[in-house]
């Protein structure tokens, strides 16, 4: 029995018709082509996109239709397909850290007396340090997901030529440390943006409550070699509420961005409340939640 049919045995019934890696890499491409398009709105505000911001946003659609066709050939050549696909994350994971030396320089005052070349506020109101890492975290999940585990949960990845790799975790584990790192990822770069309006909404604070929340049992999940069916409940519990409050914050920062009649108006959309960032929360949930599913490659299940 797998986690999912722990929490939820009904689902033993249900044939999904595909495998949790798959469900995974299939999640990792939509990430690429919608990073690039958040990327692109977010790098409006400037009014002028230089040439290396362009990296990103031609970068994300780029890799995600790469992923798309590898996952096509997947289905005669999955070696060739492998390759490809960790290429593309390994360039995603470059192109996340690069963009977090680009974020993190402008938020460096070098001729600022000492003490003072970096502040919070510089943080506050610096192009947001943790975005860019994003990148990097869907090029880890990715490259997790594209190496088979075999067998299921041992740790141990099936490379080319036979060769095999043990892992200190088994898949499912690290899986679940990577899901608690983009949920500690997302409430800091939440708590960054709130912090530009002094948290004067209290409802504001609760991004950052779920945020941890989904942060510390993400993790306990991958501390535990066994989690029990409670464990896993509280962890379903927290994902869901990770999804709920990206839908809900998205809504309440397209609301902002609206005039008081009600009118859409594209500037107030490129220099208002992001209404796209709020759904890394739900991203993340539903990330969370393809974990639970079964680690059995369709060879093993069939």
């Amino acid at each position: 029995m797998y986690y999912m049919e722990s929490v939820f045995p009904a689902v033993r019934r249900v044939r999904i018709p595909i495998t949790r890696d798959q469900a995974m890499l299939l999640m990792a491409a939509m990430n690429e082509i919608m990073l690039g398009a958040e990327t692109y709105i977010a790098h409006l505000i400037s009014g002028t996109i230089v040439p290396y911001e362009w990296i990103p946003i031609i970068f994300g659609p780029v890799a995600g239709v790469l992923l798309i066709l590898a996952g096509l050939l997947a289905l005669r050549n999955r070696p060739a397909a492998t390759v490809i696909a960790t290429l593309v994350f390994l360039a995603s994971i470059l192109v996340g850290l690069l963009g977090a030396f680009f974020h993190v320089r402008r938020a460096i005052l070098p001729t600022a007396p000492a003490g003072e070349q970096v502040s919070v506020p510089l943080l506050v109101w610096a192009p947001p340090i943790l975005g860019p890492l994003t990148f990097s975290l869907i090029g880890l999940l990715g490259i997790s997901s594209a190496w088979m585990e075999d067998p299921a949960d041992s740790g141990i990845l099936a490379l080319l030529g036979g060769r095999r790799l043990r892992l200190p975790y088994s898949k499912t584990r690290a899986y679940f440390f990577m899901v608690s790192m983009g949920s500690l990822a997302t409430v800091i770069s939440s708590v960054l943006d709130h912090a530009r309006t002094n948290f004067a909404n209290p409802w504001l604070w609760v991004p950052t409550g779920v945020g941890v929340f989904a942060t510390v049992v993400a993790a306990t999940l991958g501390i535990l070699e066994k989690p029990k069916r409670g464990d896993l409940v509280v962890y379903v519990l927290a994902m869901i509420a990770m999804i709920a409050t990206g839908v809900m914050g998205s809504i309440l920062h397209i609301q902002n961005n609206l005039t008081s009649e009600g009118v859409i108006v594209g500037e107030r959309f490129i220099r208002g409340a992001p209404f796209l960032a709020p759904l890394l929360f739900a991203d993340i949930g539903a990330i969370g939640l393809l974990v639970l599913l079964d680690p059995k490659e369709r060879q093993e299940v069939d």
